[in-house]
């Protein structure tokens, strides 16, 4: 569980939202109440609030947040490679990943990707978020320019990677619901030793899993020929994945 500090960073909370620091009074002094500290996720499983409609894909449980389709990419074996959360004109890309007991990585998959676009001729630009420093670019995509704006965040032997795309990416302000799913996600990693960076694995439900397969198994009519770029035309749309309903 995080807790939103002054400087606008989210860190671990071990004394159940209290610094008790700040309840030790001077000497002399009498004791003043404390306001609550606003609390929220991403939330580890082990500290998730309960009572809360989830889609569960394993090692991540998505919040049920009205007027957000939730949009997965899998394989016909149901293990998921990417999940993005669509509102209106904004998205978030979410990612989950493996990270060691003693820090967080955010901070170095940051500079990571900083160096990536600069590698393509873009430009990335710090700013300070609601979880702390956040990258801002302009890249290029088939359908013109597009601002895209990436966050982590760490917890325990986990970090969660976002990309908004759309107003959200300019304009936090403008992100809407979608900062209600971030702040409602759930991390189920697990005991396990991973490779630090490692994707943590993803899953439909059975259901939907089942509903993949019976589509792979259906016949799909022949896609129209593409018309070439630089001797190399795009390959066939991919094919829709139903979005799984949450339990």
């Amino acid at each position: 569980m995080f807790s939103r500090g002054g400087s606008g960073r989210h860190a671990r909370d071990d004394d159940g939202g209290r610094d008790s620091r700040s309840e030790r009074p001077a000497r002399g002094s009498a004791s003043v109440p404390q306001p609550p500290v606003q609390q929220w996720g991403p939330y580890d499983v082990s500290e998730a609030p309960s009572g809360v409609e989830r889609l569960d894909l394993g090692s991540l449980q998505i919040p049920a947040v009205p007027e957000v389709e939730i949009r997965v990419q899998a394989n016909p074996e149901g293990n998921v490679q990417q999940v993005v959360l669509v509102n209106g004109e904004n998205a978030l890309q979410i990612g989950v990943f493996a990270a060691p007991r003693s820090e967080g990585i955010w901070e170095e998959v940051r500079e990571e990707i900083r160096k990536s676009l600069f590698s393509e001729g873009v430009a990335a630009e710090e700013t300070e978020g609601e979880y702390g420093v956040e990258l801002r670019a302009r890249v290029r995509a088939a359908d013109g320019l597009t601002d895209l704006r990436f966050l982590g965040i760490d917890g325990p032997r986990w970090m969660v990677r976002g990309v908004f795309q759309g107003p959200a990416a300019i304009d936090p302000s403008r992100a809407g619901v979608l900062v209600e799913c971030l702040h409602g996600l759930v991390v189920d990693r697990g005991q396990e030793a991973k490779p630090v960076r490692e994707p943590l694995p993803l899953r439909l439900p059975k259901d939907a899993t089942d509903q993949v397969q019976e589509q792979q198994a259906e016949p799909e009519p022949p896609a129209p020929p593409a018309p070439p770029t630089n001797g190399s035309g795009p390959g066939p749309s991919p094919r829709r994945r139903p979005s799984p309903r949450p339990r």
